[in-house]
C-alpha cells in the first residue's frame, strides 16, 4: 500500500493505514515501537489526545494497545478525511476534529497526550496549551527536534533520540 504505515502491536498489529502523504511526516516504526513499549502503563482503558495526527498512526497504535478512547486534532481537512478513514477501515471509535491543534480548547482531561507536531513549524508555547488537558497522573508525549523543551507544570521524567527526532516523556 503506497503511503502507508503499519500498526506494530496490539489488536490492529500488522494492519497497515493510510497517511496523508504532503505535509506530514508520520513518525517511524521504531520510534513508534519505542514510544509504545515506554507507556504502555499508561494505555489499559486510557482516554488519548492525539494531537497534529497526521494519519491518526500514533491514537490509532494507543486504541489498538487498549485505549478506550481516542480524539483525533489534526487541521489538514484531508488527512482529517484519512484519520477517519483509517477508522472506519479498521473498525475502530474515535472522534477527529478538524481543528488547529494549537487552539484546541477542551475542559476534558487526557490520561495520555500524544503531539507530533510539524518540526518546521514547532512552538513551545502551543504544546504549553495542549499540556492543561493532561490529567491527574497521566503522561504526555512530545516527538520533537532539538532538546526538551521545559513545559509549565510537568515534569520531564525521560527524553531519547531517535535519527532527526527525541521522544520527550512528561509527566
Amino acid at each position: 500500500m503506497k503511503n502507508s504505515v503499519k500498526i506494530t502491536s496490539g489488536i490492529y498489529r500488522g494492519r497497515s493505514i493510510l497517511t496523508p502523504g504532503e505535509g506530514t511526516h508520520p513518525m517511524g516504526e521504531r520510534e513508534r515501537l519505542a514510544l509504545f513499549n515506554k507507556i504502555s502503563s499508561y494505555l489499559n482503558e486510557a482516554t488519548v489526545l492525539d494531537a497534529y495526527a497526521g494519519s491518526g498512526a500514533l491514537g490509532i497504535e494507543a486504541l489498538s494497545r487498549g485505549a478506550l478512547k481516542a480524539v483525533f486534532i489534526e487541521k489538514n481537512a484531508n488527512a482529517a478525511r484519512i484519520i477517519r478513514e483509517n477508522l472506519r477501515t479498521l473498525g475502530a471509535q474515535g472522534e477527529v476534529i478538524t481543528d488547529d491543534a494549537s487552539k484546541y480548547a477542551t475542559e476534558e482531561k487526557f490520561d495520555v497526550i500524544l503531539l507530533d507536531p510539524p518540526y518546521d513549524k514547532f512552538v513551545p508555547e502551543d504544546i504549553e496549551l495542549l499540556a492543561k488537558n493532561l490529567a491527574k497522573n497521566g503522561i504526555m508525549v512530545l516527538s520533537h527536534p532539538g532538546e526538551a523543551p521545559e513545559i509549565t507544570g510537568l515534569e520531564l521524567q525521560d527524553s531519547r533520540k531517535y535519527a532527526g527526532a527525541t521522544l520527550s516523556f512528561y509527566a
